[in-house]
């Protein structure tokens, strides 16, 4: 049996572990901090994130640079690119955007939790159909 996931995890479970995580770096920073360049761009280790989540680091690396940078980066009204995940910022590597990842963390929460309250109400009708079936 292998340690690692037949499945890919999903961009809230990998937003998760990133934020758990991190969630104490980003709130330590103090300015002139000579730990990272940026209080916002708060880097991240990849390596103990997909040994959380049972997947090669490759996984992580990949859906953070090509497929959430990509989906989330954006360029602001001044022609300035606004990363989600920067490759490299200043001498730091792998940064996420942490309270940009926060906003998009809470998005996907609060989608994933009307997805199941949505479910749950429909297997509920469902249930109570069946049971007045049954009854009549």
């Amino acid at each position: 049996m292998s340690f690692f996931k037949e499945n890919s995890p999903t961009d809230l479970e990998i937003l998760e572990a990133i934020y758990n995580r991190s969630y104490n770096s980003f709130i330590s920073y103090k300015d002139n901090n000579e730990v990272r360049e940026s209080k916002i761009y708060v880097p991240i280790d990849i390596e103990k994130i997909a040994y959380d989540l049972k997947v090669d680091e490759d996984i992580i690396f990949g859906r953070l640079h090509y497929h959430l940078e990509n989906k989330y980066g954006y360029v602001n009204e001044n022609d300035k690119h606004v990363y989600f995940f920067a490759n490299r910022f200043g001498n730091d590597i792998h940064c996420v955007n942490f309270p940009y990842l926060s906003a998009v963390l809470s998005k996907l929460r609060d989608r994933n939790n009307k997805y199941f309250i949505t479910q749950a109400i429909a297997i509920t009708a469902l249930i109570i159909s069946i049971t007045s079936l049954f009854i009549t």
